[in-house]
């Protein structure tokens, strides 16, 4: 990984942050993407138009992978990529919310190396590069250490808890929701939640850069069976995320059913 890959990320999703700002929420065009992906606003397609010209701009030979362009498919033929989420909780920002997220990710044989989330509502900044530790707004970020699932403050949509999900009783933890994925793993890396999980297919540009960031903050990432993520492949889905401490994270692995 470029030693600069971090420094362009942060350097991109800052410029994200004042073309989104410039939109108004209330008075963006939206629409509804086909095969019902989700609504998209004319705020995403700006932010992912700079977030293209910044980014390939600076690493021409890196692929692309957004959820506001349409896939290419020899970015499998490249070593390293940008996996990126222009806007991560559109309908946040559609109602005004200030919940929703840049999400961008650099990715090298199927292992992100480096991450940012950016709220610029909230003026947080979550960082990360491979090595080199997770901050927030510079300064170091480190998981909770709990290590009961009962009780446990979970990060989590409600159709994760029912019965069918679990080997035994679904568990008593402490519902929490933000609607970004990035976000939620954001949350889980500050220590300020114990654990994330999503249980259904998940999209890459959700999930990427929020990977890196937890594991450098010193969580364990994995799909909802325990393996490892693996990012770039050819139908750009990860099946779910579990993020927590390595010893909660083997807990929740351990409970869920398969």
């Amino acid at each position: 990984m470029p030693a600069s890959d971090l420094a362009l990320l942060i350097e991109a999703a800052r410029a994200a942050g004042q073309v989104a700002l410039g939109f108004a929420a209330e008075t963006a065009r939206r629409w509804d993407k086909p095969g019902g992906l989700g609504p998209v606003t004319e705020a995403d397609i700006a932010v992912n138009d700079v977030l293209e010209q910044v980014l390939r701009g600076a690493r021409p030979g890196y692929g692309w992978l957004s959820e506001e362009t349409e896939d290419d498919p020899c970015r499998l033929d490249a070593a390293r990529l940008f996996i990126v989420d222009p806007i991560d909780g559109t309908r946040s920002f559609i109602e005004g919310s200030g919940t929703w997220a840049h999400s961008l990710a650099v990715v090298e044989d199927g292992v992100v190396t480096a991450g940012v989330v950016y709220l610029p509502m909230r003026d947080k900044l979550y960082a990360a590069a491979a090595g080199q530790g997770a901050t927030l707004n510079g300064a170091a970020l480190t998981v909770s250490g709990r290590e009961q699932l009962t009780g446990a403050s979970v990060l989590a949509a409600k159709p994760g808890y029912a019965p069918q999900n679990w080997r035994g009783a679904v568990p008593e933890v402490k519902r929490i929701y933000r609607p970004s994925l990035a976000y939620r793993l954001s949350v889980v890396a500050e220590g300020r939640a114990d654990a994330m999980f999503t249980l259904r297919p998940t999209w890459e540009w959700d999930v990427a850069a929020g990977d890196v960031i937890l594991r450098e903050a010193g969580a364990s990432t994995s799909d909802r069976a325990g393996k490892p993520l693996v990012f770039n492949n050819a139908h750009p889905q990860v099946d779910g995320i579990v993020a927590a401490n390595p010893t909660l994270h083997a807990v929740i692995t351990g409970a869920l059913a398969r």
